[in-house]
């Protein structure tokens, strides 16, 4: 623990700003002596992520780093709470917008934007050095991944998602607790449960659900894990309903393959694919086999005989002539193809404009 004596002047941050949140028995000057030097992953700033953030910032965690591979849409200014209108014209990524909003918020700590995918070529360095990783996604695959990294680095985690008026979430401490594969053993099937595509998503829901995932994580940045519940919460704002279910046995009964064995398939990279569909957004993400640097200047001439391009110094963009197909690709090759949710279709329009 830290001497809460260290935190007596506006060298480490100005107390008024945290005042009311020092006054709380649970996090106190200590606390948050703690807080502000603490490091937090988070994996995507869509509806889940911009709640962490947002509540990251404000609690004076040192340091924010932010990863996510999108661009902000009209669609998402329902939920995602940190962007705006001008963003959405803008085309901007989602972690520079971000990043941008919580400078102005709170000037006193770090934030790193970075615009990529989050894969296994990539994870143990946006994990490294961590103290909590908060998970913002929308996928079972980035999830497992996250599973796999933290176990392997010993760095707590959050597992969250929502759909429809429903959230969950289960806070996971390496060595203590059970794991999402303790969980889980594998993803769902594809169709087998529901996405924001077929149950759409409600804003109060993603609230709810972020803001519990938010507690728990200055519970373990605060150093006090041993006040959390190892249990998966199930909240549904609509029916107004609010479950928990125990999983404390689940590790041993489980005989976990990743948290009990030591299988890192994830990680490893033997569990990945090349595309993803993203949720809600009638688009594919392709990602190249292996990581390149595109000079998006001369991209974006090569595409004009394409279609309509805009460009910014974070991406480039194509609306494809006489077809609804959209591209968007990112320096490191990465692309989101808009207007189809067929994979296929998606790696031959990455083919044919961009390249195999």
């Amino acid at each position: 623990m830290v001497d809460s004596d260290l935190f007596t002047g506006s060298d480490v941050t100005d107390q008024s700003r945290y005042q009311k949140q020092m006054l709380f028995a649970g996090v106190g000057k200590t606390g948050q002596a703690l807080l502000a030097q603490k490091r937090v992953l988070l994996t995507g700033c869509g509806a889940l992520g911009c709640v962490l953030a947002d509540a990251m910032a404000r609690a004076g965690v040192g340091h924010l780093r932010i990863v996510d591979r999108d661009f902000v849409e009209l669609s998402n200014l329902q939920r995602q709470i940190l962007f705006t209108e001008q963003d959405v014209k803008d085309h901007l990524p989602k972690a520079v917008c971000a990043q941008r909003r919580l400078r102005q918020v709170n000037s006193q700590i770090e934030i790193d934007a970075i615009v990529a995918d989050v894969d296994y070529t990539n994870v143990r360095e946006f994990a490294d050095g961590c103290d909590l990783i908060l998970d913002g996604t929308d996928n079972f695959e980035i999830r497992y991944l996250l599973n796999d990294v933290a176990l392997e680095l010993g760095i707590p985690w959050i597992f969250t998602g929502c759909t429809g008026s429903n959230g969950q979430m289960m806070p996971i401490l390496p060595g203590d607790s059970a794991c999402l594969r303790c969980l889980m053993p594998s993803p769902p099937p594809p169709g087998s449960t529901e996405t924001c595509d077929t149950a759409g998503v409600l804003g109060p829901a993603i609230n709810v659900i972020a803001s519990l995932q938010a507690s728990v994580a200055l519970k373990i940045l605060t150093e006090q894990t041993e006040s959390i519940e190892t249990c998966l919460t199930v909240v549904d704002v609509w029916e107004n309903s609010h479950r928990k279910m125990d999983v404390s046995k689940l590790r041993e009964t489980s005989n976990c393959p990743a948290c009990l064995n030591g299988e890192r398939l994830w990680l490893k990279g033997t569990q990945s694919s090349g595309s993803s569909i993203m949720c809600g957004r009638n688009a594919v993400q392709v990602t190249p086999a292996e990581k390149t640097s595109l000079s998006l200047e001369e991209l974006a001439v090569r595409l004009e005989l394409a279609g309509t391009v805009t460009s910014n110094p974070f991406l480039v963009r194509v609306a494809v002539k006489d077809s609804d197909l959209q591209l968007t690709v990112f320096p490191d090759g990465r692309a989101i193809i808009k207007g189809t949710e067929d994979p296929a279709v998606a790696r031959s329009v990455y083919s044919r404009y961009i390249g195999s």
